[in-house]
C-alpha cells in the first residue's frame, strides 16, 4: 500500500464566502522593476527595488510611492524594519561585481537612507530578512537555510534548512514565521522554535519573493509581474478545497473457487463511500447485485452480498460504481488556536481511545516511546506532531506482508502504510489523543487507471478544528515542506471508502472490502479486488 493523504468530515455550504489563509484580499502594481524584499514601518510598506537601486515608501492602500532612497549598496534583497531602522540584505556586498556572491546586512536611516551600521551576512547569498523584536533572521538561497543571528556582529543565533529549495522573502507576525519561496511558489508558516512548516499556502503570483506582515495582513511582493499582493492570514475558514474533477470509479470483488471442493458460503462486505471534505458522491452508488445495507460498530455503512454453494470452477463477482467528485484540500492548523484535551467530546473520546488488538498501546514499546517523544506536551496538535515527526528517523516504508501490531512494526522499523497507521494510531491513543484511520481507492498516474495496492492513513481529532488528515508513511521526507505536506492535506486522486477506528464485525481491519467464506476440505479459493479509475473530461 503506498504512501498517500486523508479526510475530515464538515457540512457543505452552497453560498459561504471563503476567507481562508493566502485568500487575496487585494493587490497593486508596482511602479518598479525588479521588485525584491519588503517590510512593513508601522504605516507604509518598503520595497526594495534590485534594477533601480532604490527603497520605495508605499502607501498600501492604494499602492502610490509616497517617497524613496538610495539603497545602500547594488543589489538589495530582503528588508527588515526594527521599530526604528530599515535594515537591507544586499547580495553582492556593495561591490556590483558579477557572480561575487558575499553578502552585508546594512542598518538605514529610512529618513535619509544614511547607513548607520553594517555587518557581515551570515550566509553568502542572503534573501528574505525580518526583525523579530530582538534578532534578525534571513534566508539563504545558496545554502537553503533558515538563520537567525545577532543585529551587531552578525553572530549566528540557531539556523535550520529553510521549508524549501528557492527560499526568497521572509517575515515574522509575532509567533511565527512566514517564507516565500521562488521555486515552489509556496508560502510557508514556520515555527522559530524548530523550524517545523505548520502550513502552506500557495504563493498569489507566479514568482514568490518578498514578504511583510503588518500586524493583520501578509503581503507578498511577485517578481514575476512586480505585483504587490495583501494576503488574509487567519479566518473562521480552516481549509480550502480545490481543483475539482469528476471520475467514476468501479471496485470489483472477486472470488474464484478453484475446487476440487464447493465453497459453501460466501459473505462480502463493501464500505459505502460518503461525502466528505475532499469528496462529493454525484450519483446513487449502484451495484452489480441488490445487497443488503448494515452498519458497523463505527458507524460505517455496509453492503453486505451472499452467496451459497459456489461450485468449483466457478465466479463470485460483486461491483461498487461511485460517481464522485474529488478535490485536493489544504487545512490551515493554527497550532495556539487548538482546544485542549479536555475539550474533547466524551463520546469521541470513549470510542477512539479504545486499545484494539493491532494497537497495544499498554505494550512497553509504544509506552516507553510515548514518554519519550511527548514527554509533558498537552497541545494537541504537538502531541500529534511531535509523534508524526519521530516516526520519520524511526521507520521506514517498505511492503513486508501482513499487518502486525503496532509495538512489533515500531521495534521492526518498517511498515507498509496500514503498519505505519497502526502505530501512529497506538501512540496517540497512548497520549490522550483520539485517531482513528481511512481507506481509499487510489488514482495512479492516468486519468484511466487501475489499483489494486490501495492507501490508508490516519485522522487525528483537533478541538476546534476536528478530524484531520495525516499521513504517517508520507511524512519521510527531506525537506520541511516535503515533510508538511502530509500533515493536513488531501489529494484528489483519492475517493475515502472507509472510516474506522479498529477491528469492524464486517470489514474486520481491511478496507475497501472483505470476506469470510466456509468450503469443503481441500478447497482453492482466491479472492481479488481492485478499483478502476476513470476520471471524465471537464463539462
Amino acid at each position: 500500500m503506498k504512501k498517500i493523504f486523508l479526510f475530515f468530515l464538515l457540512p457543505f455550504f452552497t453560498f459561504k464566502v471563503w476567507a481562508y489563509p493566502g485568500k487575496v484580499q487585494k493587490s497593486f502594481k508596482f511602479q518598479g522593476q525588479f521588485v525584491t524584499g519588503m517590510s512593513f514601518d508601522g504605516k507604509n510598506l518598503w520595497i526594495a527595488d534590485r534594477k533601480a537601486d532604490k527603497l520605495f515608501c508605499v502607501n498600501p492602500a492604494d499602492g502610490k510611492v509616497i517617497r524613496s532612497i538610495s539603497s545602500p549598496a547594488y543589489w538589495p534583497m530582503g528588508l527588515a524594519y526594527d521599530g526604528k531602522y530599515l535594515w537591507n540584505a544586499d547580495v553582492k556586498g556593495g561591490i556590483p561585481l558579477a557572480e561575487n556572491y558575499n553578502g552585508v546586512i546594512y542598518q538605514i536611516n529610512p529618513k535619509d537612507g544614511t547607513i548607520m551600521h553594517q555587518l557581515p551576512s551570515p550566509t553568502p547569498v542572503p534573501r528574505g530578512l525580518t526583525w523579530d523584536g530582538k534578532y534578525l533572521w534571513v534566508v539563504d538561497d545558496s545554502n537553503n537555510k533558515l538563520i537567525q543571528f545577532d543585529s551587531q556582529d552578525g553572530t549566528t543565533i540557531k539556523e535550520f534548512s529553510s521549508p524549501a529549495g528557492n527560499p526568497s522573502g521572509l517575515t515574522f507576525d509575532g509567533k511565527y514565521l512566514w517564507v516565500a519561496d521562488r521555486g515552489s511558489n509556496e508560502i510557508y508558516m514556520v515555527d522559530p522554535a524548530n523550524g517545523k512548516v505548520l502550513m502552506i499556502l500557495d504563493a498569489p503570483g507566479g514568482y514568490a519573493f518578498g514578504m511583510a506582515y503588518d500586524g493583520e495582513f501578509l503581503w507578498n511582493a511577485d517578481r514575476d509581474n512586480d505585483k504587490i499582493f495583501q494576503l488574509i492570514v487567519s479566518d473562521d475558514d480552516f481549509y480550502v478545497k480545490k481543483n475539482p474533477k469528476e471520475s467514476i470509479i468501479t471496485y470489483t470483488h472477486l472470488t474464484t473457487n478453484f475446487g476440487p471442493g464447493v465453497v459453501k458460503t460466501a459473505d462480502v462486505y463493501l464500505p459505502e463511500p460518503e461525502n466528505r471534505v475532499n469528496q462529493k458522491i454525484l450519483k446513487k452508488i449502484s451495484y452489480s447485485i441488490k445487497p443488503e445495507m448494515l452498519t458497523d460498530k463505527w458507524g460505517q455503512v455496509v453492503a453486505h452480498f451472499h452467496k451459497d454453494n459456489l461450485p468449483a470452477g466457478q465466479k463470485f463477482e460483486v461491483t461498487e460504481t461511485i460517481d464522485v467528485e474529488t478535490y485536493n484540500v489544504r487545512f490551515f492548523i493554527f497550532p495556539d488556536k487548538v482546544g485542549k484535551l479536555d475539550e474533547i467530546p466524551q463520546d469521541i473520546l470513549k470510542k477512539y481511545l479504545v486499545n484494539d488488538a493491532k494497537y497495544e498501546y499498554d505494550n512497553p514499546v509504544i509506552q516507553k516511546a510515548v514518554k519519550k517523544v511527548v514527554g509533558d506536551e498537552k497541545n494537541p496538535y504537538w502531541i500529534a506532531r511531535k509523534i508524526y515527526d519521530y516516526l520519520m528517523p524511526n521507520m521506514y516504508y517498505q511492503m513486508t506482508g501482513g499487518w502486525n501490531t503496532a509495538p512489533t512494526v515500531l521495534a521492526r522499523g518498517n511498515g507498509s502504510c496500514s503498519e505505519y497507521s497502526f502505530v501512529y494510531i497506538a501512540m496517540c491513543r497512548a497520549a490522550g489523543l483520539p485517531a482513528r484511520y481511512v481507506g481509499s481507492i487510489a488514482q495512479r498516474g492516468e486519468k484511466k487507471a487501475m489499483d489494486d495496492v490501495f492507501h490508508r492513513w490516519v485522522e487525528v481529532y483537533l478541538p476546534n478544528y476536528g478530524w484531520v488528515p495525516v499521513d504517517p508513511s508520507g511524512g519521510d521526507q527531506k525537506s520541511p515542506a516535503a515533510q508538511a505536506r502530509y500533515f493536513g492535506h488531501l489529494s484528489n486522486h483519492f475517493l475515502i471508502t472507509t472510516q474506522s477506528g479498529g477491528g469492524s464485525e464486517y470489514m474486520g481491519w481491511t478496507y475497501n472490502s472483505n470476506e469470510f467464506y466456509t468450503s469443503e476440505p481441500k478447497t482453492y479459493v482466491v479472492h481479488e479486488y481492485f478499483g478502476d479509475w476513470n476520471e471524465l473530461e471537464p463539462k
